[in-house]
């Protein structure tokens, strides 16, 4: 007898998580070992006097975080989380990570056999690094994949080429994942590194911040270039220090690595905001609300998280650009400092 058809459920329906929803629901159609339905679970707001679940589920297209695309039909939005995991085999997280404990509490007694994340963030533990995945695995006791890489939303849904990494340490997930999700201009690589990739995706996010304060400042490709690669430099150093396993350095060479953070440093939210925060004075904050439209900003968070972090081992100096972005950020240093940090580099010593 033939397995019945894994259902899917996308928890999430931001920028992001509506370009997920447009891929996974038009591959769907097509693959015979997924259900034709794809629940998404969407955080109620009210958008022009409607439900935005209501506009998702009418108008196919959610119109607040992702104009301008139309969603399968076949994926149908939910306001109850409760309701839109009932069920699930696979669950797609694509949430900001500063909600992840709120909703990892629905979860409590709930069990999925299949879990893929997008969460770009860490947290603190009381022995320095918490992945977003050790959080949900210390909750929810399963394993979990991570999906990370050069990836604007905007672009991906309107079916640009562009590459991802799936780090899974039980590759049979990865696959399966890989099979959910890829399309031909969606190309997937999966690596069992898993905590290097989620990694990837957090620190990327900081260095970012640091690029567009030198966009603010107008100091140029080739200090932006010495941004990245310094920066490159200090998540390998820190994946190496604090992930639990073996850390792969060409892990770094896959999408999640080198090409996410080239692309985030040129086109992402983090690097706009921050070069707004350069040229205007406005704290994060004020420019969060301004710019972004209800989304969430990851890296001046988590560069806070990474200070702490740092802080508590005495590895500050160690790490110059990250800690910069933070003191700029929270301290209220000079963004020129972004450029002192640079000259002084231990890299360079």
């Amino acid at each position: 007898m033939a397995a019945s058809p894994l259902k899917v459920c996308i928890v999430g329906s931001g920028n992001w998580g509506s370009a997920v929803a447009k891929i996974i629901g038009n591959n769907v159609k097509n693959l015979q070992k997924f259900a034709s339905t794809v629940k998404m679970w969407v955080f109620e707001e009210t958008v022009n006097g409607r439900k935005l679940t209501d506009i998702i589920n009418s108008d196919h297209e959610n119109v607040k975080y992702l104009p301008g695309h139309k969603l399968p039909e076949n994926v149908v939005a939910v306001s109850n989380l409760n309701e839109a995991v009932q069920d699930a085999d696979l669950l797609v997280f694509v949430i900001p990570h500063q909600f992840i404990h709120r909703i990892c509490d629905v979860f409590d007694g709930l069990y999925f056999p299949k879990f893929l994340t997008s969460l770009q963030g860490i947290d603190e533990g009381p022995e320095g690094l918490k992945l977003i995945s050790d959080i949900i695995r210390e909750k929810m006791g399963i394993d979990i994949s991570v999906l990370m890489g050069a990836n604007i939303a905007n672009e991906v849904a309107a079916e640009k080429f562009c590459e991802t990494t799936i780090g899974s340490k039980v590759m049979e997930n990865g696959l399966l994942f890989k099979e959910l999700l890829q399309t031909p201009n969606f190309r997937i690589t999966v690596v069992d590194d898993a905590d290097t990739v989620e990694l990837c995706g957090a620190l990327k996010n900081i260095v970012a911040v640091g690029a567009g304060f030198c966009d603010g400042l107008r100091s140029g490709d080739n200090t932006k270039a010495a941004v990245i690669r310094l920066g490159l430099m200090e998540m390998i150093s820190f994946a190496k220090i604090f992930c639990k396993g073996q850390v792969s350095t060409a892990t770094f060479l896959e999408s999640c690595g080198v090409a996410d953070l080239i692309t985030t440093c040129y086109g992402g939210r983090n690097r706009k905001v921050a070069e707004a925060f350069a040229k205007t004075g406005k704290t994060i904050e004020e420019l969060e609300k301004e710019m972004l439209n209800g989304q969430k900003l990851q890296g001046p968070q988590t560069s806070a998280e990474v200070y702490r972090i740092l802080k508590q081992k005495g590895l500050i100096e160690k790490f110059p650009l990250f800690t910069a972005v933070y003191q700029i950020c929270y301290e209220g240093r000079p963004v020129q400092e972004m450029l002192s940090c640079l000259q002084s580099h231990p890299e360079h010593i």
